[in-house]
């Protein structure tokens, strides 16, 4: 399997899933405005993770002579960290939807940074706790400031004016509940690989990260069976709305997925020299790249009293130093 051991690339690595992560709720946005609801949307989106997680295990986690190749490192798994993996896609996948809740009631401006934010905060913590590796000062200052950003995104929120029927309250209350489960899927996941999977041999039964992002897809897309459905009936759908859809439509979520899933790809390779608490974090500075996209591209401020401006700046501000003090936290 191909492994990274330069914490430069690691690196790298971790601004590439904030790239990723910040981006893919763009192609649920294009869906959007072709009049494609979330739900269908989601389908593809939740198809699209599970075969890139097969397709990168097939590929990247079967070649090279490191460690052990994703398949045979299935075949020798333990029943706990499969579990564990399977369940972080069980996890992810209900915060997941409730994200996109929150993108359709609050924009993406809002949603990432209190959604996303909250979620960096408590997996940090938890990632942490499992293995405390980084500079805990740096680390933890800067997810203090993610918190204070995470505020400042709020405020400006409520700044908005309110249209009869609008789901802007809703949709922050949706990211809240998104980000309180989106930060433990991130530990569950991490609980599945071998310690220290780049320099040693694979411990027996734990899984290597190509094998757990394959578990995580099967887990994310057989629990979409049950989370979308009961999404599917609240918007009134039914399974042959499905089949409706363009074959531009289907494309666009799977493209989504698969931008999702290239992202947490980077991340867990790049774990195993960061650590997870530090390559988590940084790679939830997807806040940040989400909500450029939201108030620059998708201009879901524009209807913003005078004076809200600054608090964008300010909630950028909180940001891009908080990340910064996390990337410090590599050194």
């Amino acid at each position: 399997m191909y492994v990274v051991t330069n914490v430069g690339l690691a690196t790298l690595f971790c601004v590439i899933t904030m790239l990723g992560w910040g981006s893919w709720a763009n192609t649920q946005k294009l869906a959007g405005k072709e009049k494609w609801e979330f739900p269908l949307f989601y389908w593809d989106y939740a198809i699209g993770v599970f075969l890139f997680g097969i397709l990168w295990a097939a590929t990247l986690g079967s070649l090279g002579s490191a460690g052990m190749g994703a398949f045979a490192n299935l075949a020798q798994a333990d029943l706990g960290p499969m579990a564990h993996a399977f369940a972080s896609g069980v996890l992810f996948n209900l915060s997941n939807i409730l994200l996109v809740v929150a993108i359709d009631g609050a924009g993406m401006a809002v949603a990432f940074p209190v959604g996303v934010g909250l979620a960096l905060v408590i997996g940090t913590v938890e990632s942490y706790i499992q293995q405390p590796k980084g500079d805990a000062g740096l680390l933890f200052a800067g997810v203090g400031l993610v918190l204070c950003a995470i505020g400042v995104s709020a405020v400006a929120h409520r700044r908005l004016p309110r249209t009869p029927g609008g789901g802007g309250a809703g949709g922050v209350l949706a990211a809240v509940a998104a980000g309180c489960l989106m930060g433990f899927f991130y530990p569950q996941l991490a609980a599945s690989l071998s310690p220290d999977f780049t320099t040693a041999p694979i411990h027996a039964g734990m899984l290597t990260p190509y094998a757990a992002l394959a578990v995580f897809g099967a887990g994310l897309l057989a629990s979409n069976f049950l989370w979308n459905t009961i999404f599917m009936r609240r918007h009134g759908l039914r399974a042959a709305d499905y089949f409706r859809g363009t074959p531009r439509l289907h494309a666009i979520g799977i493209l989504g997925g698969f931008l999702w899933m290239i992202a947490l790809s980077f991340n867990l390779i790049a774990s195993g020299v960061v650590g997870p608490a530090v390559s988590y974090a940084l790679g939830q500075g997807a806040t940040l790249v989400a909500a450029i996209w939201g108030v620059f591209i998708w201009r879901e401020f524009r209807d913003a009293p005078p004076g809200t401006g600054w608090l964008i700046g300010l909630m950028f501000a909180c940001y891009g130093l908080g990340l910064a003090l996390i990337g410090r936290a590599t050194q």
